[in-house]
């Protein structure tokens, strides 16, 4: 409260320049009741201790679960790993394929220890023959959270003859670097190294992908190909090649049919998946449904792990009339995706630029037809994509239905009817919601704020956006990185550069203000683009005193080409809290001087340096390419032979006119 009273008073200024609005509007919510959430009991399970050989069937229990991947995932997921649970699951399910197994993996990704208990099992117990593919999903629910079983499981995969894909790897590989666990990084590189050498497969693949992707698809192909598979053909086989052509789809599909029954080679729901995953995309997309006919026709299934990624993939690409059908068609199967997921396809289709209603009910009523009750995050969905296209009407009915079904109106809700209203001009309204969200009892959070002040930038009422954060702070709420991007942005949208720059130094200098990193770089940018520096060389000692790595390069790429000299010094002084800059900050500006061809510039800088930056071998070999250039710097001096023999008598001679030290 006391920073929100400092920060309101600091704007005193600045909001005596914005005249003061009043109206009145239509509630948008009124008679709310306000009444308890219901709750949903649970039953709860009877733990089993790991290893025991207790009787686990129960009559009573088994009657209750119906035949289905999803009754499978339950008793795995209700009980502790033990004997018991192992005979019940083989009694229950005696044989398993390929997507139940995908199913239950991926439902148990939480659980990496049951999941790893389960996949032994399969694997070792019950004969099933695992995909390369299950196999990736097995490692990427155990990276993290279980490396000693990661470890295991990739030593036991490769020992079997599987192998690691390249997509899994370059993704194990990212995680471990992120999480910066070299010694892992390191012996997963070694590992993959080793593989690759010691697998014929690979090569036979090579030499299979550079025939598809050399001429077009003829008989004189199938020949070729025919003499490269032999005897090598196999899901994980046929999966690596279909991997390796997944940038020439229609290539990949070709493959794809020629390869069926060649050596009696038929294909599974492995490589069906895998084709899928190739073909998903808006190029391919007539084949890909005719693919998925084709798949369904033949007995098969798309597994969970294949539906989640190409959701994900239509959804990224703004392909949602595919998205959708594709949710329609897994909510038919045995393997509907998870309420999550359908979550995550309602509110992509909401915040799209238009929402189309027509998909968010065909996916609202596919979940309905499936027996879930409808959740908040469904409803939010909903009324998220009929505010955000003006029906104010239809979303307040959608908000008394979702009263009746005990949820009440909260932030999200009131957010949502905000950002519609801004979004068609009805500024007045939007800000009648926070007063109406007060009577309610449903106090406006920092978000709601954010969306109201945004909203107000975007319809070009910067002054106004402006005495929305001023009224926040009076209500007193502290404002964070997230609402000073979006004042920043705001203010640079309307090219309003030195408000930015004002507010920025304000909120930061007097406030103690923390803006994000991203904000800090954007407006550096944005003043370098205006021949501000002295303006963005503030903004950088900030970002230092902030903790924050600095941005040098929009600094290197304006000196290069409009700073001086004695930009180029002030900026590297300015670049480090230590005495000097490390030596590739220098050897960067050297560069960008050279590459825009201001080679006295930098032999200039190079006279104002330090002498351990002049003396180092990097500087040397920088220069040792520029011969004969003049120093304007150094008064006096002939032309100077800048190469890797520079003597030390050079080096020092030229410390008289340091700049730097």
């Amino acid at each position: 409260m006391n920073r929100s009273r400092s920060i309101l008073s600091s704007l005193g200024r600045a909001k005596s320049l914005i005249p003061t609005r009043h109206s009145q509007s239509h509630s948008l919510f009124n008679q709310v009741n306000h009444h308890q959430l219901s709750s949903v009991s649970s039953i709860s399970s009877v733990g089993l201790n790991r290893g025991s050989n207790t009787h686990f069937v129960s009559h009573q229990k088994k009657a209750l679960f119906s035949t289905g991947p999803k009754s499978l995932l339950s008793l795995i997921a209700e009980n502790e790993w033990c004997d018991g649970l192992e005979t019940e699951l083989e009694n229950y399910m005696p044989q398993l394929c390929h997507e139940t197994v995908v199913y239950v993996l991926r439902k148990l990704d939480k659980d990496p220890q049951k999941a790893h208990d389960f996949f032994n099992w399969v694997f070792e117990k019950k004969g099933f023959k695992p995909s390369s593919s299950v196999g990736s999903l097995m490692l990427r629910i155990l990276v993290l959270k279980d490396m000693k079983n990661f470890w295991v499981t990739l030593r036991k995969l490769k020992e079997r003859g599987f192998y690691l894909d390249g997509e899994t790897y370059v993704t194990l590989l990212g995680i471990f670097k992120k999480e910066k666990m070299l010694s892992d990084a390191t012996a997963l590189m070694h590992f993959y190294g080793r593989m690759k050498d010691e697998n014929v497969v690979d090569g036979v693949v090579r030499e299979l992908v550079k025939v598809v992707l050399d001429s077009e698809w003829s008989e004189v192909v199938e020949r070729e190909l025919g003499g490269l598979v032999d005897d090598k053909l196999s899901d994980n086989f046929v999966l690596r090649a279909l991997r390796e052509l997944r940038n020439w789809p229609m290539k990949a599909l070709s493959f794809f049919r020629w390869v069926n029954g060649v050596s009696g080679y038929g294909h599974s729901t492995v490589t069906y998946n895998a084709l899928l995953r190739v073909l998903g995309r808006s190029e391919s997309i007539n084949e890909f449904w005719s693919a998925l006919e084709e798949m369904k026709n033949a007995g098969h299934e798309i597994d969970i792990d294949t539906y989640i990624k190409l959701s994900r993939l239509f959804q990224k690409y703004v392909m949602f009339e595919d998205a959708v059908r594709l949710y329609e068609v897994m909510m038919d199967g045995p393997y509907s995706p998870s309420s999550q997921e359908c979550n995550m396809l309602l509110r992509s289709v909401a915040t799209s630029t238009e929402p189309n209603m027509n998909l968010m009910w065909r996916v609202v009523k596919k979940y309905d037809a499936s027996g879930h009750g409808r959740s908040k995050a469904v409803y939010d969905g909903l009324h998220r994509a009929l505010t955000s296209l003006g029906k104010f009407d239809e979303a307040k009915k959608v908000v008394d239905t979702m009263k009746n079904a005990g949820y009440e109106p909260d932030n999200i809700t009131y957010s949502q009817v905000v950002f519609g209203l801004c979004k068609f001009r009805r500024f007045e309204e939007a800000c009648k919601v926070l007063d109406e969200m007060d009577v309610e009892g449903c106090v406006p959070d920092i978000k709601t704020w954010t969306i109201l002040i945004q909203g107000h930038f975007r319809g070009g009422e910067v002054d106004r956006a402006l005495e929305c954060f001023s009224k926040m702070i009076a209500k007193g709420i502290d404002p964070d990185a997230d609402v000073l991007d979006v004042l920043v942005k705001g203010f640079l949208d309307h090219n309003e550069v030195e408000r930015a720059n004002q507010f920025i130094k304000e909120t930061v200098g007097t406030l103690r203000l923390r803006p994000w990193q991203a904000t800090y770089k954007h407006l550096i940018e944005v003043l370098l683009q205006g021949r501000k520096f002295e303006e963005a060389l503030d903004l950088l000692v900030s970002m230092k005193n902030q903790n924050y790595p600095p941005c040098p390069e929009p600094f290197v790429e304006y000196i290069s080409k409009h700073g001086t000299v004695a930009d180029a010094v002030e900026f590297l002084s300015a670049l480090s809290s230590k005495a000097f800059p490390s030596i590739s900050a220098y050897v960067n500006v050297f560069k960008s001087f050279i590459n825009e061809g201001r080679h006295a510039d930098a032999t200039d800088l190079l006279y104002k340096c330090p002498h351990h930056v002049r003396s180092h071998q990097e500087i040397f070999k920088l220069f040792g390419s520029q011969s004969n250039v003049k120093s304007p710097a150094a008064e006096g001096q002939t032309s100077l032979p800048l190469n890797a023999n520079i003597n030390a008598t050079w080096v020092e001679a030229s410390d008289k006119s340091m700049a730097m030290q």
